[in-house]
């Protein structure tokens, strides 16, 4: 238990590495992966290379967590005598996991609560949520954990580069006029979350060498702001990242990469391989 006896809650489209939730006890609301009649927990009984290896033939679907799912790690959170709690997830306009977390902490009695709308997917939400944790391992307190979020909420950002844009398409991400033509053009996006927590597109670049590039330059122009925790998230797509990585390094100033992993699961359904992700948290 950290010092300030805040429990950190996520859901799994966080991705957050499994490392850094052992270590920080931090506990995980999954969201489902479904195959036909199948169920599987996200990161748990599916990993992102079986949904790759299935593509493009099987394309499954997913679910966010239940109400008692969610009650059902409250009671686990109180039995290890934490005095509150604050959820991070994925954004509301992404996702129902927000909502469906809001509405169950409403009906919760004996320990504070605090759902936070990220307003962010991915590595975006979680890099604040891994903000909130090395809070609360300092002693910080619940109150001022969770003003501190709300002040940096937009101080996160991810930026995805998609080799393809045929998964979110399928997935009513985006619309299908727009993978259509960028399908033609051979046009690569780089996508981020904007301030109401939905996709938008950053740049179209047309050709992939020339996409990564522009992932790099928009990553870096926000991350030289200030001092900032870097994240590198790939899907499939393990070689190209340790390039970009390697260009991070480079032009990145006064941050550290605290995460480098491949995404989870339940973001490989929606945006398919080949995607490589640079996450930013600024700090000042």
């Amino acid at each position: 238990m950290n010092a300030s006896k805040v429990a950190i809650l996520v859901d799994s489209g966080c991705d957050i590495p499994e490392e850094f939730i052992e270590q920080n006890d931090i506990k995980v609301l999954r969201l489902k992966v479904m195959y036909g009649d199948t169920v599987y927990s996200d990161g748990l009984e599916l990993d992102p290379m079986e949904v790759y290896r299935r593509f493009p033939n099987e394309i499954p679907k997913t679910s966010t967590p239940n109400m008692q799912e969610v009650l059902d790690v409250v009671d686990e959170i109180k039995s290890e005598g934490y005095e509150s709690i604050i959820a991070v997830t994925i954004s509301s306009g992404l996702s129902g996991t927000y909502n469906t977390v809001a509405m169950t902490f409403n009906n919760v009695e004996g320990i504070d609560t605090y759902a936070f709308d990220s307003r962010n997917i991915s590595i975006g939400a979680g890099l604040l949520a891994m903000w909130a944790a090395n809070r609360a391992n300092e002693g910080m307190s619940f109150k001022d954990i969770t003003e501190g979020l709300e002040r940096k909420k937009y101080d996160s950002k991810v930026f995805f580069y998609m080799d393809t844009l045929d998964y979110l398409r399928k997935g009513g991400r985006i619309n299908p006029a727009v993978a259509i033509v960028g399908k033609a053009l051979n046009l690569k996006p780089i996508i981020s979350c904007n301030e109401k927590g939905v996709y938008y597109t950053v740049a179209k670049i047309r050709g992939s060498h020339k996409g990564l590039s522009k992932l790099t330059e928009v990553a870096t122009e926000f991350a030289n702001r200030g001092k900032a925790m870097i994240a590198l998230m790939n899907g499939d797509a393990k070689d190209v990242a340790a390039q970009v990585k390697s260009l991070i390094t480079e032009q990145v100033h006064n941050s550290e990469i605290v995460v480098d992993k491949q995404i989870t699961a339940s973001m490989a359904v929606h945006t398919g391989p080949g995607l490589i992700g640079i996450g930013v948290l600024l700090e000042d």
